[in-house]
């Protein structure tokens, strides 16, 4: 883990209570290229009506588009909840270089969880990955989430 990694993923957490206010799942992602954010989102895809909208979806988007290109190599991606398999075919395609993650996604998660999608020896590029940075900040707010959501926060 680099130092600035807590810094970063911090950033993801505030993006995922943006999310929670809106009533989403709260879930954040910041996209880094050189020590910059160049992109960062939350998961959107009530709000947004987009079942994409994937907190690391709309890093990616907003990074790709301030850089102009679709392919970010050298970025990391920070994101607060190991990603499912769409987003880790996401992080393939935009050549990702490095994902930062916190809390590990049991039910879905296609990292380490469920499945080990990006260690397919099919694909053409190779994402380094860090897990668990922060992860129990991280566990603690989608915990909280779903606990008020069920009527269950006393």
């Amino acid at each position: 883990m680099k130092p600035a990694d807590i810094d970063f993923m911090r950033l993801a957490l505030a993006e995922a209570e943006r999310g929670a206010l809106l009533g989403e799942v709260p879930v954040g992602a910041v996209l880094v290229v050189d020590g910059a954010v160049v992109g960062k989102g939350f998961n959107q895809p009530i709000s947004a009506h987009d079942p994409s909208a994937h907190a690391e979806m709309v890093a990616i988007r907003q990074a790709a588009d301030a850089l102009g290109n679709y392919r970010l190599p050298g970025a990391t991606l920070y994101v607060t909840l190991e990603p499912c398999t769409m987003c880790a075919g996401l992080l393939v395609h935009s050549r990702i270089s490095r994902l930062v993650y916190g809390a590990s996604e049991p039910r879905a998660g296609a990292i380490v969880s469920r499945s080990q999608t990006l260690d397919q020896p099919w694909y053409n590029h190779h994402v380094q990955v860090e897990g668990g940075v922060l992860a129990e900040e991280c566990g603690a707010v989608l915990t909280a989430f779903f606990r008020q959501r069920r009527g269950r926060d006393r």
